[in-house]
């Protein structure tokens, strides 16, 4: 047995008492798994504790495509329903036929109403998506009552006619004159299916492909 005092030799470990050496190898087992912990298993505890956190984000984003995707049938539905509204109401504006004599209305039911017409000149249409737009340049004069007449006279015309005011401007003029609307209105008609542009194709991504130029074209 050693002696009280007698001091250790690290290089030569085996010369110590029995229990001095398992006292040692404690130590250095402990050590050991203490580095071990350090440098694995916390590394893996932060790694879990990330994908944790990823899974949390994953679940919500299908829970918010989920809701989504159950509301996708009824807007598809609800979108179906407005565009077939808008039809039927776009299909009660004149049609390509009517056109003339819906202009030539508008301006009887100015002269009907006491007005003077000073300029009553249509402008060639523009063609929209459904419908096209006829601009015409006018100026009438009279009084407020007979303005009002007018515009009663176009609302109860047989066929819907819709007119947008543009650079519209209601002036006084002299005492006996009255009042002078002039500038520019639009009216609308329906375009029939052999007027409309076709559709862009579409290709797989839902973008539009660019037509293919003409065969025989210059090389």
């Amino acid at each position: 047995m050693a002696r009280k005092g007698t001091s250790l030799d690290f290089n030569n470990i085996g010369s110590w008492p029995v229990g001095a050496q398992a006292g040692f190898a404690s130590l250095v087992a402990v050590l050991i798994l203490l580095l071990a912990w350090l440098l694995v298993f916390r590394g893996q505890r932060e790694e879990l504790q990330g994908l944790e956190g990823t899974e949390s984000s994953l679940r919500q984003q299908f829970e918010d495509k989920a809701g989504k995707a159950a509301n996708l049938e009824p807007l598809k539905q609800q979108l179906a329903t407005m565009e077939k509204d808008l039809q039927e109401m776009l299909r009660q504006l004149p049609s390509k036929t009517e056109m003339p004599d819906v202009i030539t209305d508008i301006s009887q039911s100015a002269l009907a109403s006491g007005l003077r017409v000073e300029l009553f000149k249509p402008q060639p249409e523009v063609k929209k998506d459904i419908y096209a737009e006829r601009p015409i340049e006018l100026r009438f004069a009279g009084g407020f009552h007979q303005f009002g007449a007018f515009m009663s006279s176009v609302a109860s015309l047989p066929r819907v006619v819709i007119m947008t005011m543009n650079n519209i401007a209601l002036t006084p003029r002299d005492r006996n004159s009255g009042l002078q609307m002039a500038g520019t209105v639009k009216t609308y008609r329906y375009l029939d299916e052999s007027e409309r542009a076709p559709p862009p194709v579409k290709g797989k991504d839902g973008k539009p492909v660019p037509a293919k130029p003409a065969a025989g074209g210059a090389k």
